[in-house]
């Protein structure tokens, strides 16, 4: 079995590789995409030996959505998401300085699942159509918030160029009810 810590970032995850005494067999800083995911099955077959099953390698990640996360999954790989919060209590463990690093949260999240997996929530792959109302849903709020950033940018240039325009479209107020 092995463990993985995956910190993820924007443009990159930092990835600890442990086994099933915790000790660390690897550390990696991984690009996001298809590169990175490819250097990180390449880190598993260099550290799960011939006969590992898929199911026997165990990522904790900070995330559960997202084509990294969706790639974990279809590889067989069993996932955790796990809350940020957590991550930080649990890194208290190993010292109470409380700074940022994300080797250590790559090292906390292999040892979480390592040691507390039992109390952690399997990220479960979504069927076709769970995953097309996630797209649309987020979509849908994309554009709203666009929408909302547009008027609050025009009215702001009303108010410094042309304010007499705001008195004479008052109706023009952006409402939630106007989707």
């Amino acid at each position: 079995m092995l463990l993985i810590g995956d910190d993820w970032a924007e443009d990159h995850h930092d990835v600890e590789v442990q086994d099933e005494s915790g000790r660390k067999l690897a550390a990696a800083n991984l690009p996001e995409g298809v590169a990175g995911i490819a250097k990180l099955h390449e880190l598993v077959a260099r550290h799960g030996g011939e006969g590992l099953d898929p199911a026997e390698v165990v990522v904790g990640i900070e995330t559960d959505r997202g084509s990294w996360v969706q790639a974990l999954i279809a590889s067989g790989y069993q996932v955790f998401a796990i809350n940020p919060r957590q991550v930080n209590r649990f890194k208290e463990r190993y010292g109470s300085s409380g700074a940022k690093s994300d080797k250590g949260d790559a090292h906390a999240l292999a040892d979480m699942v390592r040691i507390d997996r039992a109390q952690l929530r399997p990220v479960a792959g979504d069927s076709e159509a769970a995953q097309a109302v996630k797209v649309v849903a987020r979509a849908h709020q994309t554009l709203i918030w666009e929408r909302t950033r547009a008027f609050q940018r025009l009215r702001t240039t009303l108010r410094e160029y042309f304010p007499a325009a705001l008195n004479a479209y008052a109706d023009l107020a952006l409402t939630s009810t106007d989707a």
